[in-house]
């Protein structure tokens, strides 16, 4: 299931692309306010906790290679913190290239003779991410499946308005549902990832509070009050909550 979910959301917002094509916005700014709250409330209250009681293991480990002579203590909620802040930067890093499609932030005007691969490489790169995660925490599976569904429309959407090879827009999206199944798989079976499970876990936490929190600000246009958006947020914490 945990593999299915994410992918199948990816897959269900491209067919809502091709078939409805959807012309209100309003709505998909709704599901992303929602969708962003959602995943924002499953950071703080599961992963988060997690990858900081995994940075305690690792101080209390710390502390008895000090007992044998290491001589030198770290902390290790200050070491999670460090990577966390890794992830948040990590994320503008990819938004550089990406342009914010992460969050809806896709825009077509002219014709796109060719798949944009700079885009398509920074999506795969934090989908991958993303799915790591949850080899250890399934709900996030939930959580990443309703981020992406309005992702998927949006950019399915922006291929389609830029006259992209149908084709080419299917492998895309292809592609991109596999790559959070990808890491899921990958994360448990590499011993190397599974090693380091609080770093990486620190650096998704890093790039999901980065794009969580920038969908439900962005999610509002001139950031005037709008009670619509409120609610959604708050359905998304409350739904969070029952996961």
């Amino acid at each position: 299931m945990v593999f299915i979910v994410p992918f199948i959301a990816v897959i269900v917002g491209y067919l809502i692309a091709v078939l409805l094509q959807p012309k209100n916005k309003k709505h998909l700014k709704l599901l992303m306010a929602f969708s962003g709250s959602f995943l924002l409330t499953l950071t703080v209250t599961h992963l988060l906790p997690d990858v900081y009681s995994y940075g305690i293991e690792d101080q209390a480990h710390q502390h008895l290679a000090d007992a044998h002579g290491h001589g030198h203590a770290h902390n290790g909620n200050t070491t999670i913190g460090f990577f966390i802040m890794i992830g948040i930067v990590f994320q503008i890093v990819l938004e550089y290239f990406s342009k914010g499609a992460e969050h809806g932030h896709v825009h077509a005007h002219d014709k796109l003779d060719k798949i944009p691969w700079l885009l398509f490489i920074s999506l795969c790169i934090h989908a991958l991410f993303e799915g790591m995660p949850v080899s250890q925490h399934h709900e996030l599976a939930w959580g990443i499946a309703i981020h992406h569904l309005p992702i998927a429309v949006i950019l399915t959407a922006f291929f389609i308005n830029g006259e992209m090879n149908k084709k080419s827009i299917l492998f895309f999206m292809l592609v991109f549902a596999a790559m959070t199944p990808l890491g899921t798989l990958i994360s448990g079976e590499i011993t190397f990832l599974t090693h380091y499970y609080a770093e990486i876990s620190a650096i998704v936490v890093g790039i999901l509070f980065h794009i969580s929190s920038t969908i439900i600000f962005e999610s509002n246009e001139d950031h005037k009050f709008n009670i619509n958006k409120l609610v959604a947020i708050i359905l998304g914490v409350i739904a969070a909550y029952f996961i």
